[in-house]
């Protein structure tokens, strides 16, 4: 790793001077950091373009790309025009040709030129009878289940928390940097969507220098508490079979391309984002079976999976559609970098809040299959959305 830039100027820059000086120059902002990393990368974007499922990722310049959870949708594509590197909050110097022109621009900028976070178009209001709705959804599903109709659903909510003082997105997406060090952290901020900002658990499409497909299936979900020996934590069977109904819809959509040497391993318990799941992974050597574009092919076929759809998919999608009663925009869509010194990890966006200058909103789903019970699935909610409130409020 490069040593620190240490002159007197950039010692005064931070990601969040750089994200402001940014945002008063009209650029969109993704800002992110990768599991298991303290390197995080900040890119501007001067005018984000359309991005739709069945395009191929492949062929774009390094950037960033922004799906929602509706597949007929548009998503964004942000072109790296501009890439910062922290170590932390400490700027990195540049050694990739967007870093250079970044450096360049920020030389040139004033760093202290402060603009407005995008706040979009949507601003959910909480529902009065909240919990008393999500039990009726869930029910509902569970009638639609015994009927045979689908044998999964993932029921959503989302939770209003007003904010009785400024809070700026870009610190709390160092709050989440530090506290969710094994997800992926990202902060988003753009026009058509606004400011979101998120740590999930959950890689979606994984490609590594050009070569290497990576996937996951992660289901169930229990509080995970300091000191616990995660190799012991026992699983039920309602959550044991809702984890093979994610990995069964990852291995479908393989046999849809006629794909069979794939390597799989687990399940297995993970810590991620203060709780644990149930996480398989998948993976394929994309030089060995001559498949240089799965990476794009199975992320059009597994958005959205069935860990946050449900299964088989079209009955579920459909239950959602007409039962869920809320748009759910970027929550349970997908994000991240593509073609970054040849590597693109794009996740699920789960553990996510949507922010605006007088509240945060909080989003979680919840896996309902024939074992479920709405009263326990409501909890398991409250305990998603509460695991990322708690820590940056």
């Amino acid at each position: 790793m490069s040593s620190l830039i240490t002159t007197q100027e950039n010692l005064t820059t931070t990601p969040a001077s750089v994200v402001q000086a940014a945002l008063a120059h009209g650029y969109a902002i993704a800002a992110w950091q990768l599991p298991g990393s303290k390197i995080r990368s900040l890119l501007l974007c001067e005018k984000p373009v359309e991005f739709s499922l069945g395009q191929t990722f492949e062929n774009l310049d390094t950037g960033f790309i922004i799906h929602p959870f509706n597949r007929n949708s548009q998503g964004k594509y942000l072109r790296a025009d501009l890439l910062f590197t922290f170590s932390e909050s400490a700027l990195l110097p540049p050694e990739l040709p967007e870093e250079n022109h970044a450096h360049v621009w920020l030389k040139n900028t004033d760093a202290s030129t402060k603009g407005d976070y995008y706040e979009g178009v949507a601003k959910p209001i909480e529902k009065p009878d909240a919990q008393q709705d999500f039990y009726q959804l869930t029910r509902e599903a569970l009638r639609l289940i015994q009927k045979g109709d689908f044998e999964k659903a993932v029921p959503s909510r989302y939770k209003v928390v007003p904010l009785t003082h400024s809070l700026n997105p870009m610190d709390l997406f160092e709050k989440m940097c530090r506290a969710f060090p094994q997800a992926f952290v990202s902060l988003i901020s753009l026009p058509d969507y606004g400011t979101w900002i998120g740590a999930s658990p959950e890689i979606l499409v994984s490609v590594k220098q050009h070569t290497l497909f990576h996937t996951v299936a992660l289901a169930g979900t229990k509080p995970y508490h300091p000191g616990m020996q995660v190799k012991d934590v026992a699983w039920t069977q309602k959550e044991i079979e809702e984890q093979a109904l994610v990995s069964r819809y990852i291995i479908n959509c393989f046999k849809k391309i006629r794909l069979r040497e794939f390597e799989e391993h687990g399940p297995k318990t993970v810590e991620a984002g203060k709780l644990l799941h149930l996480k398989t992974e998948f993976t394929v050597d994309m030089k060995a079976v001559n498949f240089p574009l799965l990476g794009s092919v199975m992320l059009n076929l597994l958005h959205p999976t069935s860990a946050v759809c449900g299964m088989p998919l079209e009955p579920a999608l459909q239950f959602l559609q007409q039962h869920e009663g809320y748009d759910r925009s970027l929550y349970s869509g997908f994000l991240g970098p593509v073609n970054l010194q040849g590597n693109t990890d794009i996740f699920v966006n789960l553990r996510c809040v949507q922010w605006h200058k007088n509240r945060l909103t909080g989003y979680a789903g919840c896996g309902v299959t024939a074992d479920s019970v709405p009263e326990n699935e409501w909890k398991e909610s409250e305990i998603k959305i509460n695991s990322l409130l708690n820590e940056i409020l």
